[in-house]
């Protein structure tokens, strides 16, 4: 019995060098490397600024969550509607109809500035008017209140006036007041654009598109 049990001692230590040299060339070997490797890399997807992280799995990776960001869509300037403006205001200048010539010249210099400055802006979660190039904030709205950006969630519904020559554009939202805000904002926008963003964002409005 004695003898049995110090055989069974002996060849449990004859056989350890032998794993460990066994263990060694397998932590050694390509692919034990190339999976040990992989398991100390952090995968990182980027998508339009945002950053997901996930850890690799010890055999593998691991599928990170998807992310769904939508590109930033922002809409050409289009100084079509203060041009005409300006045009109706200098014809009735030259007929000496001063009276109606100076308002409309006013407006239309007036959309024309607007023209060179406000964006439109919608991004993964929201429309927000913007100023600029840069597109720095344009603070709160001056007529309403809070800040000019509205969530697509809140939107109730839309609309160009008028679809083939959009000159105005509303929309009605429930971010502003829980019982429903209306804006209108001149079309100083490539109208097309405007309104393919609008229906990708917000869904269809009850007009047609800009032809």
């Amino acid at each position: 019995m004695a003898n049995a049990l110090l055989s069974a001692h002996a060849s449990s230590y004859l056989l350890r060098p032998h794993s460990r040299q066994v263990s060694e060339l397998a932590r050694n070997s390509p692919y034990y490397r190339r999976q040990e490797r992989e398991a100390k890399k952090q995968v990182s997807i980027v998508i339009h600024g945002r950053r997901a992280s996930t850890i690799v799995s010890a055999f593998g990776f691991r599928k990170a969550n998807k992310l769904t960001e939508r590109q930033t869509l922002i809409p050409d300037p289009d100084y079509r509607i203060p041009v005409v403006l300006l045009g109706i205001a200098g014809g009735l200048a030259y007929t000496d109809n001063i009276g109606p010539a100076v308002p409309i010249g006013i407006l239309g210099l007036f959309l024309l500035i607007q023209t060179t400055r406000v964006r439109f802006v919608f991004d993964d979660e929201a429309l927000e008017v913007k100023i600029g190039d840069k597109l720095e904030d344009s603070g709160e709205n001056a007529f309403v209140g809070g800040k000019n950006r509205w969530k697509y969630s809140t939107f109730v519904n839309w609309e160009f006036w008028w679809p083939n020559f959009p000159v105005l554009v509303y929309f009605k939202e429930t971010q502003t007041k829980p019982d429903g805000q209306i804006h209108f904002f001149p079309v100083l926008f490539n109208g097309r654009q405007l309104y393919e963003a609008m229906v990708e964002r917000l869904g269809p409005s009850e007009t047609s598109g800009p032809k």
